[in-house]
């Protein structure tokens, strides 16, 4: 893409929007950088954006802060948006009529990224898999860089890649939705359940959004599909296995390329004529959970496609499964205080996850609920609360909608904040318990992202083992 010359606007100064700005005005483009927030705002919220926008200004790169003037969008012969600017702007929509170009930001980054490229998306597990495909991917002997929504940016990755790399990227609904020209190498669709529909309205359309990871792959390219999960299972029955289809399943049916059996993983994507090979027993997982396993297989699957791994290529790939020990912010164990075990689940941002990260424990969880709601029906966690769960501490703008939803199916108690939520299960727990952060929720009704509501989680807890 030469975009030399050109007005391009990238529309939201956050990691993406910086990232794309600065390889935009290292290429020549005229850029404008735009976000709805004050210049005072953005800084207030992350300090390090001061000597950042700075530095673009010295690159040539203008800013407009406050609003979204419609003369900007309609001047520009390219508009780049980050992951968290709806793609439904007004002033995006008159720029649509006026035929002009609106791509995200992992769109940009892929005409210019060298390589090839492993797509990661779906509701939940995507960052877990993400990490995980780029260990194993070493581990395999490739040349690896891990970017998207996992945290950096795919285009602060371009100077790093050339034509034998592989980029593991994390896609979300957000990116995928105004991608035109991306072509994903090896496509994985972790899961799809109801996340985001206060952006998307509807479940359809998330689900379309997520279907685009496919949109221009080829024949020799590969689809790495869960079969647990009912809205994968029906997206393809309804539009077809895209590429070269590759199924995980974690029930016994040799029919997917990767199955479980008698607690052992097997697959028969190893050997030529298609028969089976054990790959690795669950007792030798570090990270706890079935969704967990389901993730493994996703990665699994996806390192043998890129890299026709053969049988006797294996051993390494067990050897990163045995020592992973999952992402900061996943089921992450953060101490054990007087018997009671407390871990980190705050990328549990929608219901399903949270559900999944419930079902990791069998009983004695103490769980901290609430947020900012996505519209979310919070009744569906009603059998396994009662199942497993003590207490539930609400947290949060949603509190008032998840406590009538659920109301009298566990004891609740309310949190002003999130040491006082910690402080709170501490006192009420007994040996023996798990103290569960999972909120189900988003997080800017009282933190900058789920990243910041884990840390302060943590440090919550951190201050309680001081303390003792």
């Amino acid at each position: 893409m030469n975009v030399a010359g050109k007005k391009i606007l990238v529309v939201g100064i956050a990691r993406s929007g910086v990232a794309a700005a600065r390889l935009l005005a290292a290429r020549g483009a005229q850029v404008t950088a735009n976000d709805y927030k004050t210049e005072t705002e953005l800084v207030k919220s992350a300090v390090e954006l001061a000597a950042t926008i700075a530095e673009l200004r010295q690159a040539g790169v203008h800013f407009v802060f406050g609003a979204h003037p419609l003369e900007i969008f309609l001047q520009a012969d390219v508009i780049v948006l980050s992951p968290g600017v709806p793609a439904n702007l007004a002033a995006l929509e008159s720029a649509r009529e006026a035929d002009i170009e609106i791509i995200s930001e992992p769109e940009l980054a892929g005409r210019f990224l060298r390589g090839r490229m492993i797509g990661v998306t779906g509701s939940n597990g995507k960052t877990t898999t993400t990490t995980l495909i780029g260990e194993l991917m070493k581990a395999a002997g490739a040349e690896v860089i891990v970017g998207g929504n996992i945290g950096t940016a795919l285009t602060s990755l371009v100077e790093q890649s050339h034509d034998h790399t592989w980029t593991i990227a994390e896609l979300s609904s957000f990116q995928l939705e105004t991608i035109e020209s991306l072509r994903v190498q090896v496509a994985l669709m972790t899961n799809i359940t109801p996340d985001h529909l206060d952006r998307h309205g509807s479940f359809e359309n998330y689900v379309q959004a997520k279907q685009r990871i496919f949109k221009n792959q080829t024949a020799d390219d590969f689809a790495i599909l869960n079969a647990e999960s009912a809205a994968v299972v029906d997206m393809v029955a309804a539009f077809g296995a895209p590429s070269q289809a590759v199924w995980f399943t974690v029930k016994d049916d040799a029919s997917k390329q990767i199955f479980l059996r008698d607690g052992q993983i097997y697959t028969t994507l190893l050997n030529p004529d298609g028969s089976e090979v054990a790959v690795l027993r669950l007792q030798e997982i570090a990270v706890p959970g079935m969704h967990n396993v389901e993730n493994i297989m996703a990665a699994l699957a996806a390192t043998f496609c890129a890299m026709r791994t053969t049988l006797d290529e294996l051993e390494p790939l067990r050897e990163v499964l045995r020592h992973f020990k999952g992402v900061e912010h996943r089921l992450e164990f953060v101490a054990e205080i007087n018997g009671v075990k407390f871990y980190n689940d705050s990328k549990a941002t929608n219901v399903d996850s949270t559900m999944k990260a419930l079902a990791a424990f069998e009983r004695n969880v103490m769980v901290i609920l609430g947020g900012k709601d996505k519209d979310s029906d919070y009744t569906v966690l009603a059998p396994l609360l009662k199942q497993r769960v003590k207490q539930i501490i609400l947290l949060g703008a949603a509190s008032d909608k998840i406590a009538a939803q659920l109301a009298g199916v566990r004891p609740m108690v309310r949190a002003a904040s999130m040491s006082d939520a910690v402080a709170i299960a501490i006192e009420s727990a007994s040996q023996g318990d798990i103290v569960l952060l999972a909120p189900a929720c988003a997080s800017f009704d009282m933190f900058d992202n789920y990243e910041h509501r884990g840390r302060v989680f943590k440090d919550a807890v951190k201050s309680l083992v001081l303390g003792h």
